[in-house]
């Protein structure tokens, strides 16, 4: 992939528009919602990669790698929920 496109500067702007509604959609009480904003976050991970290998942005790429690491970690905490503690 050539990362020196002309088209590349535009993807900061839909990444910034998923990233949002990811937020939007992970403070959601209903669970599909929450799962639909792990996968926009992750959706949003890669395209902030794309452009920041674009732009020589490496500190941007490496919270974009942990962001995305914590959301595959949320998508399965959201899946497979932890046992209630024992109350007593």
């Amino acid at each position: 992939m050539d990362f020196s496109a002309p088209w590349i500067d535009f993807v900061q702007w839909p990444a910034m528009v998923a990233t949002i509604l990811a937020a939007w959609l992970v403070a959601s009480t209903r669970k599909t919602r929450r799962n639909v904003g792990f996968w926009i976050f992750l959706l949003s991970n890669a395209m902030w990669v794309v452009w920041g290998l674009h732009a020589g942005a490496w500190a941007l790429i490496g919270l974009q790698i942990a962001l995305a690491l914590l959301n595959i970690r949320g998508v399965r905490k959201t899946e497979d929920p932890a046992p209630e503690p024992a109350s007593g």
